[in-house]
């Protein structure tokens, strides 16, 4: 079976595409989306009749928007569904109408799949890419790669989602560790957070959460699925949670003051309280809250965060205080905070 590099490989010859219309480090702009809308597509494809019988009956009936969905997924079997009758066998047989039929085919996502995209921002690419009269290639390139679970694994497609990042990142001069940690460095890092818990996580019907404000590709909460295993009447079962850092945010956020003393103490009690669910705290983006950093940004300098933090709580484990940087310029700061972008200029003030 081919492994990551080869798949990663085979979706990097299909950016060679968007040379021209699109400078090397945008390339991501498109490959990014197109790859998990390929993967989505894949691991819906066993379901899809079932679903789209489903919505047909379902429709017009009582059942609209939330309710509609969680229902269109039990017939998927997956937390997401798409019922369009749409699919890339069928985009990549009709050139004529590719745009048109592409954006009705996301359309036809639930709405947790579709918030992906809209946070890609990708009908604007889609757009930008039939002007360029390269859409139908790429749709059709996608469509040759199989990334179905059963040929891809999803600690396969993890990797695959990596390396295409660390790709990027070098095209456009930035470190790749800046965007995603490593995963041998993930597993240095679960290791030494349960190497005291061999008998507790040995232990049949134990559960445990793990939480990962901050990830990015989801290594941190794929790797400890080898000790997280809960069984439950219906199998094993993985208990994890986490979000993702790397989407643009929503416009209407603005960055933090980390000087201001009620802010301090307000996200010392919320650590405290996240520490007293969980078995591990993982703390990404750490520096935004260090002194230099901030007075760098803001021209502010705060009382040290992190000594009053990891005093407050013996419950508080920090696996990780990553110092990476997300940004080259003080006005890029705002992205760095998580989902967080830019909305003001650079010498705004931040919010308290």
């Amino acid at each position: 079976m081919p492994d990551h590099n080869y798949f990663a490989n085979l979706i990097w010859q299909i950016a060679d595409l968007l040379r021209g219309p699109y400078r090397p480090p945008q390339y991501e702009r498109v490959m990014l989306p197109m790859t998990v809308l390929r993967r989505f597509d894949c691991v819906l494809a066993p379901s899809k009749e079932k679903v789209l019988k489903e919505f047909e009956r379902r429709k017009g009936g009582k059942l609209s928007d939330e309710a509609l969905d969680k229902v269109l997924n039990n017939a998927a079997g997956e937390r997401f569904h798409n019922h369009s009758p749409l699919d890339f066998v069928k985009l990549k047989g009709d050139p004529d109408h590719i745009e048109g039929h592409l954006v009705s085919y996301i359309k036809g996502f639930s709405a947790n799949a579709r918030r992906i995209f809209d946070f890609f921002e990708f009908e604007n690419e889609i757009e930008r890419m039939r002007e360029a009269n390269i859409l139908y290639l790429v749709v059709s390139k996608f469509c040759d790669v199989d990334l179905h679970p059963s040929v891809v694994r999803n600690e396969q497609m993890g990797l695959i989602f990596e390396n295409l990042i660390r790709r990027f990142n070098e095209l456009a001069n930035e470190t790749a560790g800046d965007h995603f940690t490593p995963r041998e460095v993930i597993r240095l890092m679960v290791n030494i957070l349960f190497i005291t818990d061999d008998e507790l996580l040995a232990t049949p019907g134990t559960g445990r959460k793990l939480l990962d404000p901050a990830c990015g590709t989801g290594g941190m909460l794929a790797e400890p699925q080898n000790y997280l295993r809960v069984e439950t009447d219906l199998g094993p079962k993985i208990l994890a949670y986490g979000r993702d850092p790397n989407f643009p945010g929503w416009p209407d956020t603005l960055q933090r003051d980390y000087a201001n003393p009620e802010l301090q103490a307000a996200r010392i009690d919320e650590l405290v309280t996240i520490a007293e669910k969980c078995d591990g705290v993982r703390c990404d983006m750490a520096m935004l809250v260090l002194p230099e950093i901030f007075e760098r940004t803001w021209g502010l300098r705060p009382e040290p965060f992190w000594p009053k933090a990891t005093a407050a709580h013996s419950g508080i484990t920090t696996a990780s205080m990553s110092r990476r940087r997300f940004w080259k310029a003080p006005a890029q700061q705002w992205r760095a905070n998580m989902c967080w972008r830019p909305t003001h200029p650079a010498n705004s003030t931040p919010s308290a």
